[in-house]
């Protein structure tokens, strides 16, 4: 083989592996932006459970998209943004409330997530009830900034 011809094929045999890396590397970049949307979307989850202990107002509806459906673990009482923001403000509704086993999904501008919800009720008539369900949420970015769109929630038994 001459001297072109290996040159020739050297050449080839680079184009060929950068051909490979490229979309490799890229695979790889987007599967990085995944784990950052994912973290972000955790942050947000976060910040809403604080919120709705907090019966915070103004973060819920930082927090909330336009159209969000709340649907609540019975399966017959959904709420709009409006209601699900007035069942919350200003009111102390839990004295605990944990989000454990959180799964993340992004899928472009959006994401779902599942998680458990543990919470310490306090009842209309003082004592403590305990709600303990499955929550599937889907969280749409919006303006860049992630929002919840849907949720809906069913019973668990406790573990």
């Amino acid at each position: 083989m001459t001297q072109t011809e290996n040159g020739s094929r050297r050449a080839l045999l680079a184009g060929m592996a950068a051909g490979v890396a490229v979309p490799l590397l890229a695979a790889g970049s987007g599967a990085a932006r995944a784990a950052d949307e994912s973290e972000a979307v955790g942050r947000r989850l976060e910040a809403l459970r604080v919120a709705i202990v907090d019966g915070d107002a103004k973060a819920l509806d930082a927090l909330t998209h336009p159209q969000l459906s709340y649907g609540h673990s019975s399966g017959r009482k959904i709420e709009t943004k409006a209601q699900f923001i007035a069942s919350l403000a200003g009111k102390t509704n839990y004295k605990s409330l944990t989000f454990s086993e959180p799964w993340f999904q992004v899928v472009g501008d959006t994401a779902m997530v599942r998680h458990v919800w543990d919470g310490a009720d306090i009842l209309p008539n003082g004592e403590t009830g305990r709600s303990y369900i499955a929550v599937l949420q889907v969280w749409l970015k919006d303006g860049g900034d992630w929002r919840l769109l849907g949720r809906q929630s069913c019973p668990l038994k406790p573990a």
